[in-house]
């Protein structure tokens, strides 16, 4: 009869297109996953991998077996979740993605308080773009992620737990830099510098603004928020962030300023996604809880 524990051999196998890291991964010599993946194969009939020397390979069948594999996997980690639900919050490992214009912002405010409250939790974070976080969290490779929203993310639900604006940051040097507020308007064709093309971010500044890319005029792509901010510190132009970043973005840098984007807001809404069957969803409520409550705490302290 075919095990859970050759089915998890297997899916570590077609991850790591490795034996050995696969191993390595399931705690277990290579002899013996290679002896379970063996007697998987022998019992389904069917070879599943293709191996030499240097690689492994999926074969096209061991492709749709596996990705039931990857159901069943899914399905039984969400029924021990839903069993653990009774007991005390976050008493269990959990996986989060977060994309890389809210992690480096948003983590540092909320984590401490994680551990302070419950000193055992286990919280592996992955950063990745919005679309790669979404995928991950329908296949199960992800409990949940945290996206900024508006994003496609039919077949999940998602959870807000904070909401913000966007601002538009510039050299003191600018003669915007001491008004309160500009509007989207005003920024068409003024070589306004983005983020490049996947993330969020890019999106959301430029549907909030009520333009196309090609309304920017000539323009500066980064790869991250910090090299915007190092441009326009170099009188490269200006550049739009979301209020989260903005202490630490400008923390330290008196040639920049802050003017807010006086569009109808919130200009983006920060939540977390799960699955509809996710067995661990009172983790989430908990976590979202704990991360708005923080959250509110350094906006207060800022103003």
């Amino acid at each position: 009869m075919i095990s859970l524990k050759q089915l998890n051999y297997a899916l570590a196998v077609a991850h790591t297109r490795h034996f050995k890291k696969a191993a390595e991964q399931c705690a277990i010599s290579q002899s013996a996953l290679s002896t379970a993946i063996s007697e998987l194969e022998s019992q389904l009939g069917t070879q599943l991998f293709e191996r030499d020397n240097k690689k492994v390979l999926v074969t096209p069948v061991g492709e749709q077996i596996l990705a039931r594999a990857m159901a069943i996997k899914v399905e039984l980690d969400d029924i021990h979740r839903l069993a653990q639900a009774g007991k005390q919050p976050l008493s269990y490992p959990m996986s989060m993605g977060v994309i890389p214009t809210i992690g480096p912002y948003l983590l540092p405010k909320v984590l401490p308080a994680v551990r302070d409250s419950y000193p055992e939790f286990r919280l592996a974070i992955t950063e990745e773009q919005s679309h790669v976080l979404v995928d991950k969290v329908r296949s199960g490779e992800l409990d949940t992620a945290v996206l900024a929203l508006p994003y496609p993310h039919e077949g999940l639900l998602a959870f807000p737990f904070w909401e913000e604006d966007l601002y538009l940051v510039v050299h003191r040097d600018s003669p915007i830099a001491e008004r309160d507020s500009i509007s989207g308007e005003e920024l068409k064709g003024s070589g306004l510098m983005l983020l490049k093309d996947g993330h969020c971010l890019k999106d959301h500044a430029l549907a909030v603004c009520h333009m196309g890319a090609s309304e920017l005029g000539a323009t500066l792509e980064g790869a991250s928020l910090y090299t915007l901010i190092q441009m326009v510190a170099g009188h490269m132009g200006a550049t739009l962030v979301p209020e989260m970043a903005l202490d630490q973005l400008l923390a330290g840098n008196s040639e920049l300023r802050a003017v807010h984007l006086a569009e109808q807001g919130p200009h983006r809404s920060i939540a977390f996604i799960v699955r509809p069957n996710f067995g661990g969803v009172n983790n989430v409520e908990v976590l979202k809880a704990l991360f708005r409550e923080q959250l509110s705490r350094c906006a207060a302290a800022i103003r």
